[in-house]
Formats: structure tokens, C-alpha cells, sequence
């Protein structure tokens, strides 16, 4: 569905609003709408708290434009968005078209736009193409491979029940903050090599980068991960370990030490947000819904029902796949420039035909795109699943009677554009203590000085990617 010259065709003008001369894939021009404000023709925002509160009306909205409609994603940067299932995957899996290099576009927006975090270039596997994103990719997924499933089930646990421990006897919590935000942090300070005390300065410094008031906070928080990452890998270099970092440095891949510092920061940026919100959004759909609520301590709905659901109908990664065209392309009906911003809307392509049923996740009725396709598709999906289904269930195994503390109308999404993120998750349920009768987090947790088996040993053959 791409072509460089289609007969006929000419390549859009600058403003990607007009991608169709102001008309849609069929020639008509879009009806106007409320949430298109003034000027029917302008990039939709794909942000603020209307976004947030409904994102499948706003998709639904932009469908008039046929596979691809121009959004605004930030305050003056707009980009095109795939919002149609089948041009999703031809996108992700045509290399040959589509580039992941965005040095050239970041030129054309300002150097402190909000989106460079996410969208910004670094020598890693993200943000590059053919033989230098196979090397970075291969020592990721190699490196993931040698971790035991078992193992690292028994990793989730002990974060797992640390955690509850803090907030146990309360009798409520916010399950973003003080669970599904920590947990996937303390699981990486541990997968990476270092001891659990060094879990707090983690979350410290990541928490400090995605919730920064001010630039100055920003760049504290920026210097507090640096200094963490510079002390992981001075301790690896010194001693290696069954851990993430030392088989970074080990792969025959051979990556520089900056090299193996950006594919860590990669690993854990990229693993962090989503990872948090798929828990987060998993048990919101758990204590929102009857169908899970009286079978939170077993029963016919489980973790992986409520996270297939999840990854479906609200994946925590809503719209992102950054890509850029080597040249001029006349894609799915429309031009698209070379170099333009084009991002791929997981969550609109999932729902090109409707909200998924428990029973079509459950008989395989076609596959999502929450993990992305293709070559750059999410190399660590097994490992995410386990972490994720591990937590939920260890949290409802303690926490039998929990339920939100509000209604799940009354639920607040963050407003940005490319995640379905809850800001806050409040939960109440029956208080657990120490010294109360039977089992507790507190004495099925190993000590936090005492470090879990080995990993693993062995180099496993290195596999494609």
C-alpha cells in the first residue's frame, strides 16, 4: 500500500491537516465536529484532560480521515497517526520505507518540546535501523533469555510482598503510586545487578523525571539516574554477576561502555511507564468490573484475563512507533512526507472494529498491538507478562477484600498523548499486620540482605532479532 508516484497523485503541502487537500481518502470533505474546535481542519489534540477522559471518541472522530489523520501532540508539533489495523502492520514491518531515526525531524521542533524525551534520538535500539538496531536489540534479548522464568516470578514476589508490607497495615493505598509504579522499578535495580538498597534510589530519580514541576528538578533528577547508572556499571566492571548488566557487557556483540549505559536506560525507560500501567490498568479493570470483583482470591476470571483485556482495549502504550519516511510515500490513501513525524496508534488499530470480548482474547481472535510488530516490536513480552500477572496476583492473594475506594467513573487518566495511564488508583481493603494469625507478606519475603539464586551461568547462542 505504498507507492512512491501513484498515478494521478501529487505530495501533500507542508501542513499535514491538508494531507487530503482538505477532503478525506474518498474526496469529500469531513464534517465538522465539536471536538475539532474552530477549525475543522486542524491537527485534532491528542492531549489535555478531554483526550484522557474519552480517547476512543476522539479516534472514532478521526476515522473520517481514512488510515491516517493528523494530530497534535504536543502544543505546536503535530504528526500523522495510523489508526488503521491493516496500515499498522505494513508500517512496522516495511524497514525498506520507514526509518526510526528522528535526528533529522528534531531539528524542526524546538530543543525543549516535551515530546524530546520520548521522541528525541539516542544510540540505542529504539531510535535506529537495520544492522546497528539488530547488534543493540540482539544483546537485549540474548541477555533477557538467560533470566528463568521461575526465577524471576520469585523476583516479583519478594518486590511484591516488600511493597505490601509498607502499606499493609493501612488499610488503603494508591495502587499506581505506592505498587504498580515501584514494583517494575525494584524489579530492574534487581534484574541489572545491584542490591535492593539501592531500589530507593531508583525510584527516586525516575519518579523525579516523570513528575518534575520545573526544569531544575528535572535536571536533579537527570544527575540522581546518571550518578545510579555510573555506579552500576563501575560495580559490574569490577565484579561481574548473574545479572542484566555484566551479560550487557559480556555479549559478543561487543558494545562500547557507552553503548551498554544507553541500551540500560532503554531498558528501563522503556520498560518502566508501560510496565507500571499495564499493572495499574489491569487492576483497575479487575476492581471495576463484577465480572472479577467476587473472584479476586480465585476464580473463573484471572490477572491474565484482566491483562489480555487490558492489552486489547486500553494498552498502556496508547499511540507511539515513531517513524519517518525516506522519501515521499503515498500511503493508505495519503501523502506522507519524507521525514514527517508519523506515530502508530496501538489503541485505535486495536479498536478499528469495536471494543475486544473477553472470549475473543481468550480463543486467539486475531493478535493486538500493544506490544508493536515487527522488527521493532517489544523484544521482552514474556518477561513483562510474567512481572505483571506475578504482581496482580500476589497483591490480590494477600489482599482478597480489596475494592476502589471511589467509583471507576470518578478514575483520572494523565493527559498526555502517548499513554493510557491512570494518575491515581485508590484501594481500600482489610488491614493486614505482622503479628496476625497465618501467613503474611512479612514472613514469606526473604531478607532483603539475602540475594535470590543465580539467574543463570551460561551464555545462551545468540538469536535474531
Amino acid at each position: 500500500m505504498t507507492s512512491p508516484h501513484p498515478p494521478g497523485a501529487t505530495p501533500p503541502p507542508g501542513c499535514p491537516a491538508h494531507a487530503h487537500g482538505g477532503t478525506d481518502a474518498m474526496g469529500r470533505q469531513p464534517a465538522h465536529h465539536p471536538l475539532d474546535g474552530p477549525d475543522p481542519y486542524a491537527p485534532l489534540k491528542l492531549y489535555g484532560p478531554e483526550f484522557a477522559a474519552e480517547p476512543n471518541r476522539f479516534y472514532e472522530h478521526l476515522r473520517q480521515y481514512g488510515a491516517l489523520a493528523p494530530v497534535e501532540i504536543a502544543p505546536d508539533v503535530t504528526a500523522m497517526l495510523v489508526i488503521d489495523y491493516r496500515a499498522a502492520l505494513d508500517l512496522l514491518n516495511d524497514t525498506a520505507t520507514w526509518s526510526k531515526d528522528s535526528r533529522d525531524w528534531q531539528k524542526t521542533i524546538p530543543a525543549d518540546s516535551q515530546v524530546v524525551p520520548m521522541l528525541g534520538y539516542r544510540p540505542n535500539a529504539l531510535f535506529n535501523d537495520g544492522e546497528t538496531h539488530r547488534r543493540y536489540r540482539q544483546v537485549i534479548s540474548d541477555s533477557f533469555e538467560l533470566v528463568e522464568p521461575h526465577i524471576l516470578r520469585t523476583k516479583v514476589r519478594h518486590a511484591a510482598d516488600t511493597l505490601i508490607q509498607a502499606f499493609g497495615a493501612n488499610g488503603e493505598v494508591d495502587l499506581v503510586s505506592e505498587y504498580a509504579r515501584l514494583l517494575p522499578l525494584m524489579m530492574f535495580n534487581d534484574l541489572f545487578g545491584m542490591p535492593d538498597s539501592y531500589s530507593e534510589r531508583l525510584i527516586s530519580a525516575i519518579s523525579g523525571l516523570m513528575d518534575a514541576a520545573s526544569p531544575e528538578e528535572a535536571l536533579t533528577a537527570d544527575a540522581a539516574f546518571t550518578s545510579y547508572i555510573m555506579e552500576l556499571i563501575a560495580a559490574k566492571k569490577a565484579q561481574r554477576g548473574p545479572d542484566l548488566t555484566s551479560w550487557f557487557l559480556d555479549h559478543p556483540n561487543g558494545l562500547a561502555d557507552e553503548e551498554v549505559i544507553q541500551q540500560i536506560v532503554l531498558t528501563m525507560a522503556a520498560g518502566n511507564e508501560p510496565l507500571t500501567h499495564l499493572i495499574g490498568n489491569s487492576l483497575s479493570r479487575m476492581l471495576s468490573d463484577d465480572r472479577y470483583y467476587n473472584t479476586l482470591s480465585g476464580g473463573a476470571l484471572t490477572a491474565q484475563d484482566a491483562i489480555n483485556e487490558v492489552l486489547w482495549n486500553d494498552p498502556p502504550m496508547a499511540n507511539y512507533s515513531a517513524h519517518y519516511p525516506r522519501r515521499d510515500v503515498f500511503f493508505h490513501g495519503t501523502w506522507v512526507r519524507q521525514g514527517q513525524l508519523v506515530l502508530v496508534s496501538y489503541a485505535a488499530a486495536n479498536g478499528q472494529f469495536g471494543q475486544t470480548t473477553l472470549d475473543q482474547t481468550r480463543t486467539g481472535g486475531g493478535s493486538h498491538l500493544a506490544w508493536a510488530s515487527g522488527p521493532h516490536a517489544c523484544p521482552v513480552q514474556r518477561h513483562a507478562l510474567v512481572i505483571a500477572t506475578t504482581a496482580i496476583e500476589r497483591l490480590t492473594a494477600w489482599l482478597s477484600d480489596i475494592e476502589l475506594a471511589v467509583t471507576p467513573d470518578q478514575l483520572e487518566w494523565r493527559t498526555g498523548a502517548f499513554q493510557r495511564a491512570l494518575a491515581a488508583l485508590p484501594a481500600r481493603f482489610t488491614p493486614i499486620t505482622p503479628d496476625q494469625a497465618g501467613a503474611t507478606p512479612w514472613d514469606s519475603s526473604p531478607s532483603s540482605s539475602t540475594r535470590p539464586e543465580p539467574i543463570s551461568t551460561e551464555r545462551q547462542p545468540a538469536s535474531a532479532s
